[in-house]
């Protein structure tokens, strides 16, 4: 008789959220090391140094396409700026995020697909905030990435519950949690127009699914031809 000893109880985390995660972690490690001044006077500054030169710039985006001077750096960070975080506080929510997210998301996707996700969500997070004539400052952190896979795991439990439940837009219910708390923050502390980078990252998450899923571009297909 199998009494299955030998099982895990817990499912490991996909391989390619690890890969996600490890520069972020390793980057805090850096920044925690140079802090204390082991690796020398020069490094204390040395996050403002790196978020310098991956963060990403929506004015000098906007700038370069107004003068159609491409330039390898700018596009450079809008894949590099998910890595780097303002603080050892915002890079840990992000991982725990990640972490959270990409492991319901991974039990599914492939690899390949979870990773399409997080950085389609970055780059076109990226995108839209950079697009939005309003934005200033320097967009940093893996949050749009996250919130990708938020969306990846919102059409999950969307596709899940199917068009004939009456509750299918349950599905949605962790994003509304998460917008009912980013007006309340902003409300209480003001708000940084981050927000619109995430929420971009949600929706390219969401609607990426439907291509990189098992069978969802058949999916897509078929809802398409029944119309």
């Amino acid at each position: 008789m199998h009494h299955g000893y030998n099982e895990k109880p817990v499912n490991p985390l996909p391989t390619v959220v690890w890969i996600l995660v490890a520069p972020m972690i390793v980057t805090e490690i850096i920044f925690a090391l140079a802090n204390t001044g082991v690796l020398g006077a020069a490094a204390i500054g040395w996050r403002y140094e790196i978020l310098g030169q991956l963060g990403f710039d929506p004015d000098g985006f906007r700038r370069m396409i107004a003068l159609q001077d491409w330039s390898i750096r700018p596009i450079a960070t809008l894949i590099g700026y998910a890595f780097v975080h303002l603080s050892l506080t915002h890079a840990a929510f992000v991982v725990v995020f990640t972490l959270a997210m990409g492991k319901f998301v991974g039990e599914v996707f492939a690899g390949w697909a979870v990773a399409a996700v997080f950085l389609g969500a970055s780059i076109l997070g990226g995108l839209v905030y950079a697009l939005m004539p309003f934005t200033q400052g320097y967009l940093v952190g893996g949050y749009p990435g996250a919130y990708g896979l938020i969306g990846a795991f919102t059409w999950l439990l969307w596709m899940k519950l199917g068009p004939g439940d009456p509750n299918r837009m349950r599905a949605f219910s962790l994003i509304g949690m998460l917008a009912g708390l980013q007006l309340v923050f902003g409300a209480l502390f003001g708000a940084r127009p981050d927000w619109i980078a995430q929420f971009a990252g949600f929706g390219v998450g969401f609607l990426l699914s439907f291509l990189v899923a098992p069978g969802g571009w058949q999916h897509l297909l078929r809802k398409l031809r029944k119309r």
